[in-house]
């Protein structure tokens, strides 16, 4: 589900909480300040469907899961994520073609896989460590390789976004974590960029998680930051 060029609708609320409660607090106040929220691991391993349950009402769900597993197995959770009332989910581009393609079928809707090239976190020793490269070109073959084989858009990293697009072209959505207003500490990202400079370099929909919500003000944080793309 592409998001549109309205400026909240380009952001996705990391709702990398404690407790669900606490996240459908802040689902329910930043209703229609910005137009999507992100389920991570955390809360859909300690909630399961009763997270979307509670989410949904509030916005566009994104469930960042990062499936990663043979075909058969991946096909099948694919399958048991499709009951659920979600617009997008992540798995990850490593698994290669066939995954990818089993991950659509259980879906069986191309445009909610979001396939994840490379985690931000992963700076250059971190890629070493596992035996991967930082040759720039690895992320747009990961990306072309996945839209290739169906997937809806890719996850990368606001400075890889411009080598992407020109690899995938314009139809695919172009997902990029690691976003910070200037004024925010880099946490636990390696990549960071402003909203506007992602924007500007080929991303269309935007991840935020703590400087919305670990905000005093969530909601004026929120109306900042869409404020900032919308110029």
């Amino acid at each position: 589900m592409p998001a549109t060029n309205a400026p909240h609708d380009q952001i996705a609320v990391a709702l990398d909480v404690p407790t669900l409660d606490e996240a459908a607090r802040l689902a329910a106040d930043l209703e229609g300040v910005v137009g999507w929220f992100k389920i991570g691991l955390e809360l859909f391993a300690a909630h399961g469907p009763e997270a979307v349950a509670r989410i949904r009402p509030h916005g566009r769900v994104f469930l960042d899961v990062k499936l990663h597993d043979i075909p058969t197995t991946v096909e099948r959770a694919a399958a048991r994520l499709a009951d659920l009332d979600i617009d997008l989910v992540t798995i990850h581009a490593l698994g290669g073609p066939d995954m990818i393609r089993a991950a659509i079928s259980g879906l069986s809707d191309a445009r909610k896989v979001l396939a994840v090239t490379l985690l931000t976190s992963m700076d250059a020793a971190a890629l070493d460590a596992v035996g991967l490269d930082t040759n720039a070109d690895r992320v747009p073959l990961l990306a072309k390789m996945a839209t290739g084989a169906g997937a809806g858009g890719v996850v990368c990293s606001a400075g890889q976004s411009w080598r992407v697009r020109e690899a995938v072209g314009q139809r695919p959505m172009i997902v990029t974590p690691g976003i910070r207003p200037a004024d925010h500490a880099d946490d636990d990202h390696a990549g960071v960029w402003t909203p506007q400079a992602a924007i500007d370099a080929g991303s269309n929909l935007l991840v935020i998680g703590r400087p919305v919500t670990r905000s005093a003000d969530p909601i004026a944080a929120a109306t900042a930051i869409v404020s900032s793309i919308g110029g």
